[in-house]
This record gives structure tokens, C-alpha cells and sequence, in this order.
């Protein structure tokens, strides 16, 4: 699994240094089924193994190898108890754009930088 750059924050991969042992689920929106994976993972900086996930020019700085022990799906009820695929954003709940606006008091956010957050994502998706 290539680590892709994220919210720079390096705890998933020290937890993996310490312990290694990971469970994934997989979900896909709109249907009331998951599958969980537990494994054995640890980080490699192969740089063939990184280079099978290249994408758009550009390659992971590690990938997680991921050594499967169990594999099984995932009891649905929770997901189906939910609602989770049913429910609208409540209108009172605050965007970004809300949250960044008042911390700055007005400097950053508003709807503006809600209505931007699709394109600002797709600009910077490999940005470093």
C-alpha cells in the first residue's frame, strides 16, 4: 500500500515501526458491506517496490507491505443501524470555511474557501 503524502503526521507509520500489527476496512459508499483485513505490516523504501505505484509521475516516499493473516467481512448491522449512506450534512453544522473564518477572525475561510475546497484539493493533491 503506497504512503502517499497526507496530513504530514508520521503516528501511522511509527505505529507500524513499534508493533506492526494493522487492521484495515474497506468500505464502499452506498452499500452496507465491509471487509476487514489484519495483517502484519511494515515500511519498505525498496525503490522497485516504490515504483509499482507510480502514479501521474510521481512515486511514494515508502510503501506499507502488508503480510495478510485474516481476512473476513465485516458484520453489517452497525453500518446498516447507522443510517450512515442516508444522512445529509446537518445545516447547522460548520464548514471549513466557518471554523477557519473564526479562528483567523475573518482573515482566512468563508464560504468562499468551502466552494474552492474541490479545486484547492485537485491543485495540490501532489503538491509538496
Amino acid at each position: 500500500m503506497p504512503d502517499w503524502r497526507g496530513n504530514n503526521r508520521l503516528d501511522s507509520l511509527r505505529n507500524i515501526v513499534e508493533d506492526g500489527r494493522v487492521s484495515l476496512l474497506f468500505l464502499i459508499g452506498g452499500e452496507n458491506f465491509a471487509v476487514r483485513v489484519n495483517g502484519i505490516a511494515r515500511l519498505s523504501a525498496d525503490d522497485k517496490l516504490r515504483a509499482l505505484f507510480e502514479k501521474d509521475g510521481h512515486i511514494p516516499n515508502t510503501v506499507i507491505v502488508i503480510k495478510v493473516v485474516e481476512i473476513y467481512s465485516q458484520c453489517s448491522r452497525a453500518l446498516m443501524r447507522s443510517g450512515l449512506w442516508s444522512q445529509t450534512r446537518p445545516a447547522d453544522l460548520p464548514t471549513a470555511g466557518d471554523l477557519l473564518k473564526e479562528a483567523s477572525h475573518g482573515d482566512l475561510g468563508g464560504p468562499q474557501y468551502d466552494s474552492d475546497q474541490a479545486k484547492r484539493s485537485q491543485n495540490t493533491l501532489w503538491s509538496d
